[in-house]
């Protein structure tokens, strides 16, 4: 073998190569983010728990809306929020505001065609104070959930409704010409509160108004057949020759926030020795007292106070059944 052949089968030299660098990225998160995000978070989650708390959204009508504002009244329902006003506008003939109201999805049942919605105010007499709490926080919007058919429109009351659950002696009394009497004014006997005006309205033949009250279930055994009603709202002035100037008010309540009294004859005096009447007894609502009216002492017994000793109570024999 010779030399060329020698060299051709020589292997030749093993090269090394160069190798491959790999650069590892690595991914630093801003500080200055972690800020925002968390922001973005929070709110999105606020957002979120506002959305899932949404119930149905209503429209409520009200001849005035003094003192209601948009994304800051409530509706409350014993005291409990329920709900927000959400927009006020006016109806196309400009007749009456509607409050748009987005309840709670806790009171969806609220939305029902039997509800009753009215704007709380503060209500200061010299017998009660309702409303007080609104002076501070604004009007509010009460309501009375009723039952029926879902519905989206109502039309809202200019006064508070009697709650069903208030319970007594319901009767009508029917007067040619209404006055000053309005819902809420107190009845009296003796000068003593026994009931309250709830809802006056025209008779049924429009010629007359009807006016109901709701007698205290403690004093419901005063109202006798024979009772006189009369509007205690009023000054009765007499001027005489000999008596000079006399003047007769029911009680400074009466004069200041207007009511009903009522006397009761005693027993024997015609019908007065029945029993309490029954509900919706329609009496006739008198201008103004007669002397003898005011001169009426019946004895009727009356249930024990919740808090009073029972001897306390219903002093005096009862009058006699007929």
């Amino acid at each position: 073998m010779n030399d060329a052949e020698a060299g051709d089968n020589s292997r030749p030299e093993a090269v090394e190569l160069p190798r491959a660098e790999v650069r590892r990225w690595k991914w630093r998160f801003p500080v200055v983010w972690l800020l925002p995000v968390a922001a973005a978070v929070v709110a999105g989650y606020l957002m979120y728990d506002s959305v899932r708390d949404f119930g149905p959204l209503v429209t409520i009508r009200f001849n005035e809306v003094n003192g209601l504002k948009s994304k800051q009244t409530l509706v409350k329902y014993r005291g409990v929020p329920i709900g927000e006003v959400v927009a006020i506008d006016l109806d196309a003939d400009l007749r009456q505001a509607l409050v748009k109201v987005r309840l709670h999805r806790s009171a969806a049942a609220v939305a029902r065609k039997e509800s009753v919605f009215w704007i709380v105010r503060p209500e200061v007499g010299l017998n009660n104070i309702s409303g007080l709490g609104t002076v501070i926080t604004g009007a509010e919007i009460g309501v009375q959930p009723g039952g029926g058919a879902p519905a989206a429109e109502f039309v809202g009351l200019d006064n508070a409704p009697v709650m069903p659950e208030a319970k007594g002696l319901s009767i009508i009394l029917r007067t040619r010409h209404l006055g000053a009497l309005r819902a809420n004014a107190p009845v009296y006997y003796r000068g003593i509160a026994v009931g309250t005006v709830l809802d006056p309205h025209l008779g049924t033949n429009a010629t007359a108004v009807d006016v109901r009250l709701l007698i205290l279930p403690r004093y419901a055994a005063l109202v006798r057949a024979g009772s006189r009603f009369w509007n205690a709202g009023g000054i009765d002035v007499n001027l005489g020759l000999f008596k000079g100037l006399e003047i007769n008010v029911e009680s400074l309540g009466a004069l200041i926030a207007g009511g009903v009294a009522f006397a009761t004859p005693p027993a024997g005096a015609g019908k007065s020795g029945a029993g309490p009447v029954a509900e919706g007894t329609v009496f006739q609502l008198f201008d103004k007292p007669e002397k003898k009216w005011l001169g009426w002492a019946p004895q009727i017994a009356l249930p024990a106070e919740p808090d009073a000793p029972a001897a306390v109570a219903g002093r005096g024999a009862p009058d006699p059944a007929p």
